[in-house]
């Protein structure tokens, strides 16, 4: 695995993946995701297994944590992404 890339979210699914890996691309983060390759091959989730980290640079860490925390937290809406 490559040093210079943290671990921010732990999804259970495709969908929660590719949700939270887009929230994050829209907001300039770029990710990659480590470990789905049991999902990929047995389509299923189950007590963690088949769950895929999802990552990103080092540098972007703090920023990424924020924004999932705020989102996590309910802090987005559809009205404060229409006014930036």
């Amino acid at each position: 695995m490559n040093d210079d890339l943290v671990v921010v979210f732990t999804a259970q699914g495709e969908v929660e993946e590719t949700q939270v890996r887009s929230f994050l691309s829209a907001h300039g983060i770029p990710s990659v995701t480590h470990g789905e390759a049991l999902r990929k091959t047995h389509a299923f989730t189950l007590n963690g297994l088949g769950a895929a980290q999802i990552m990103v640079a080092r540098e972007h860490e703090s920023e990424a944590r924020r924004l999932l925390a705020e989102a996590e937290d309910g802090e987005f809406n559809l009205e404060d992404l229409s006014e930036t």
